[in-house]
């Protein structure tokens, strides 16, 4: 048995490390246990709302996030002809002291684990170990793990363990193993990344269309990476299905699948279905949530991020609530010590806040904006928007949300830091 430590986080993501870096922050210690034998960039872009990138910003972050991602300045809503519906100013752009940023998930996870090994030490993440279940008695966990091949390689003794093992937890199977698999949403998208030409602002985060005939999110997540000054812009397809797509984040998409929607899709301010085409490589995933959790925490056992609370991805919301998560978590275990108390707190603290979150993804979000002109257009080109919905009415869907997910922007600068 290997010796205890405080934490023992499971899970090298970006709840995972975010966790890490404010226990150590805390003066709390954890080490953090990887199923997969070797970390690599995963992914495409993601966006951190102001929310997120205060928690980043607290743990010194700021020059790191500002050297690999795009600040962005704003979010635009255009239906499927290319008619501007909504426009909002976002980040530091909307009086935020923090800004937004537009980001390659593999970049974000990228300088948290290098903060992590450099401030916790090299040997604070250890890779190929993979949970394959939890003890708990009245002093503290026993987590068990298995490597690559499947033979047990350690036992590992500590106070709490947290799963951050993402939607395919195996902390969350063990605590509820009757759940059964994730909810499919009826949305299947397809993504990938391009290199273009700064388009609208050069920082401008794009919805367009609707769910029905094809929706589309494009917005930049790095700036100058060659000479021309092209911009990496990510973009995502999204569209109604009866079936899902097969649930792996690493599976190719083909162009013939959903191309055809956007096909005509030529606007003056950009040329999308050029942008898709040009695309490196194209990945393909039906958009999937669970039911919300009546609680995460089962003595000194908890849940964290995409383990907690998976949502599907129409907030830009999942990457933050799961940093969000984490600080709630060390400060609780500041405040409250190590222990079955700390988690009971951050749980009280946090499973209604991301219910909230996760209903309205399904049904109120952001690109709710899109339905309501879509649904009150008929899809077709307007000639008086005001004529169809008020600016009123859109701005009030926004801002709903953003009092769900946590930053409005009153309460954001008034709320104190977590830890």
């Amino acid at each position: 048995m290997s010796p205890s430590t405080d934490v023992i986080v499971l899970g090298a993501g970006i709840g995972g490390l975010t966790l890490a870096l404010s226990l150590h922050q805390a003066g709390i210690g954890c080490r953090v246990y990887e199923a997969v034998p070797e970390l690599k960039p995963l992914g495409v872009g993601i966006n951190l709302l102001p929310h997120a990138a205060r928690e980043l910003w607290e743990l010194g972050l700021q020059a790191e996030l500002d050297a690999v991602g795009v600040r962005t300045r704003e979010s635009v809503f255009f239906n499927a002809h290319g008619q501007l519906v909504f426009r909002e100013a976002a980040g530091i752009d909307a009086g935020y002291d923090w800004p937004q940023y537009s980001i390659h998930r593999g970049d974000l996870h990228a300088l948290l684990l290098a903060a992590t090994l450099e401030r916790l030490g090299p040997r604070s993440v250890a890779c190929g170990h993979r949970c394959i279940g939890v003890d708990q008695d009245a002093d503290g966990i026993t987590a068990h793990f298995s490597a690559p091949d499947g033979s047990r390689i350690s036992t590992v003794r500590g106070a709490v363990a947290v799963g951050c093992d993402g939607i395919h937890s195996a902390l969350r199977r063990q605590l509820y193993p009757a759940e059964g698999a994730p909810r499919y949403s009826g949305v299947n998208m397809w993504r990938g990344t391009a290199r273009h030409k700064p388009f609208l602002s050069g920082a401008s985060m794009v919805r367009a269309g609707w769910l029905d005939l094809g929706k589309m999110v494009i917005y930049p997540i790095r700036n100058d990476i060659d000479d021309a000054g092209n911009q990496l812009v990510n973009w995502v397809a999204e569209i109604r299905a009866p079936r899902p797509a097969q649930q792996d984040w690493s599976r190719p998409g083909r162009l013939e699948d959903f191309l055809p929607a956007f096909e005509d899709w030529h606007f003056d301010w950009l040329d999308v279905p050029a942008l898709i085409r040009s695309s490196d490589a194209i990945l393909e995933y039906p958009m999937v949530d669970q039911d919300p959790l009546p609680r995460w925490t089962h003595g000194r056992l908890t849940l964290l991020g995409d383990a907690a609370h998976p949502m599907v991805p129409r907030g830009s919301n999942g990457a933050g609530q799961a940093i969000i998560d984490a600080r709630v978590l060390a400060g609780a275990l500041r405040t409250e010590g190590v222990g079955a108390n700390a988690l009971e707190a951050y749980d009280a603290a946090r499973v209604k806040a991301t219910t909230a979150v996760v209903l309205t993804n399904r049904s109120n979000p952001p690109d709710a904006i899109l339905r309501e002109v879509y649904e009150r257009s008929g899809g077709k080109r307007f000639e008086r928007l005001e004529e169809i919905v008020s600016q009123a009415e859109l701005q009030a869907i926004s801002d709903n949300y953003k009092r769900v997910a946590g930053y409005d922007p009153t309460r954001l600068k008034a709320r104190p830091s977590f830890i």
